[in-house]
This record gives C-alpha cells, sequence and structure tokens, in this order.
C-alpha cells in the first residue's frame, strides 16, 4: 500500500502548487491514499470549507489539523459533517470534529489519527493517552497513520518510539521544515520529526518576512500575511505491507519552483 502525507498547506500559493504538484505525481502512477495537512491553508491560519473542497478536488483525500483548526470562524459550522477532516484528538470532550477517522483501502480499513503536542502549545489532554485509548478502541485496525502535530523535536520523537510496531507511521508536522531523519524504526513504524509544508519558498513558514520580522524586532503586534514567489512541495511517501500495515519505507519529496 503507498500512502502520500503533503506536508502544512499554507494559503492559496500552497494550495495550487499541492494540486499541482499531485497530479504531476499522479500522472507517473500516484498513490493508494492522499492525506495532508491543511490547518494552514485558508490565508494561512485555519481551515474554510472552500479551501477543504479545493484540496479534495486536487487529490487529497484526508486533511488533518493542529493549533490553527479553529482560526476560521466557519470550521465549527461543518466538520461534524466532514469525515474527512480530523483535528487533535486530545480537544477536551465535546469539541466540534473527530480526533481521527477510518477509510478502505485497498479492502483493508486504514486509520488516520491527529494528536497535538503540548510543549509551547495549547495544554491540551494528553497525546500519548488520546492515541492509547484510541488504538483500544479501534484495535482490529492495523494500518494507521498519526499525525503528531507539535513544536518539539523531543515530543515527535517520543511519540515515535512511545507508538513504534502499534501504528504503522508517526509523521510530525507543525515546524514548517522538512527534516532529514526519516527512518524505520525497529518494530516497523516509518518516522520524520517533521514532513515540512507546501507554499512559498522564500517567506518566513510560508508569511511574508517583511511582517514577520517586524514582529521580532519590534515586539509589537503585526499582521502576517501569506508570501509570494517560488514554492515548495514537502511530503513523505509510505510504503506498507498490505496485510500488517507496517511499514517498509519511507521517502521524502522536496520540490522548489525555480
Amino acid at each position: 500500500m503507498k500512502v502520500v502525507f503533503v506536508g502544512d498547506i499554507v494559503g492559496r500559493p500552497g494550495q495550487e502548487y499541492a494540486a499541482q504538484c499531485l497530479r504531476e505525481m499522479a500522472e507517473l502512477g500516484g498513490a493508494d491514499l492522499v492525506i495532508a495537512n491543511g490547518e494552514n491553508a485558508t490565508h494561512g491560519r485555519g481551515l474554510n470549507r472552500a479551501s477543504a473542497e479545493f484540496l479534495y478536488d486536487a487529490g487529497i483525500e484526508f486533511l488533518t489539523l493542529g493549533n490553527h483548526a479553529w482560526d476560521q470562524k466557519d470550521t465549527e459550522l461543518w466538520i461534524d459533517d466532514d469525515a474527512r477532516v480530523v483535528r487533535p484528538a486530545n480537544y477536551p470532550p465535546g469539541t466540534p470534529g473527530r480526533g481521527y477517522t477510518t477509510c478502505q483501502v485497498k479492502g483493508v480499513p486504514v486509520m488516520i489519527v491527529n494528536v497535538m503536542g503540548r510543549a509551547f502549545l495549547s495544554q491540551l489532554d494528553c497525546p500519548f493517552r488520546a492515541v492509547d485509548q484510541i488504538l483500544q478502541e479501534q484495535s482490529g485496525v492495523r494500518h494507521i497513520i498519526v499525525d503528531m502535530h507539535a513544536e518539539t523535536t523531543s515530543e515527535k520523537l517520543a511519540m515515535g518510539w512511545y507508538l513504534d510496531g502499534r501504528v504503522s507511521a508517526v509523521l510530525g508536522t507543525h515546524t514548517h521544515v522538512q527534516t532529514a531523519d526519516e527512518r524505520v524504526l525497529p518494530n516497523g513504524t516509518a518516522y520524520i520529526t517533521d514532513v515540512g509544508m507546501v507554499g512559498p519558498n522564500d517567506g518566513i513558514l510560508g508569511m511574508d518576512r517583511v511582517g514577520v520580522m517586524h514582529k521580532m524586532m519590534t515586539q509589537r503586534p503585526a499582521r502576517f500575511q501569506v508570501a509570494d514567489g517560488p514554492r515548495q512541495f514537502c511530503a513523505v511517501v509510505l510504503e506498507l505491507d498490505d496485510v500488517t500495515g507496517t511499514a517498509q519505507s519511507i521517502q521524502r519529496i522536496r520540490r522548489v519552483e525555480s
């Protein structure tokens, strides 16, 4: 089973470049399942319905979220009705949406789980215990992709080792910089600290660098806007055993417009 996971998509430039790159990948053979982190897809903050529909039309089948999950006011109005969007499972009980979803790929169930780290982010419920509970409830599923949306390398690594042999992949998102530590852990779980981002390459994490630098230098509020210019596309390709869900390989993709 071939799974493509696309890193944080930033703004309309990221949406359009993701669509272009996925179309070109499909022409070369495509994938059995395409997932992306969409929490920055709408103007760099959150995900509205129009952005979600654009990404579905681009070939992305499921979208994960993170700390910007609620930045678009309309998200709470439709997220309960769309099983293709997965927000962090460790939000408190009663939060709109779902922390995991399951689909059928090549005749077998595949589960997509989203959790958010707590270091330097919101103090949500424990992500480790949240995943434990999901795995207990869905004990019959073997193909499991976990998006660990977190700030620190240590927290992401801890989740990778904690779930090694229990899930197919632990894929870090949020920091928008692709890391070079992709590997299959000893018990068969694919891991990378951060998949990277899709969007403007010459901004700061996809946002216009002038506003970001102004805020850092003045310590005063600044309005961030999605940057212009050449774009980058970051993703990983997973090969999973069709029967056991064990990861056979993980490959980084990073493409930059000239």
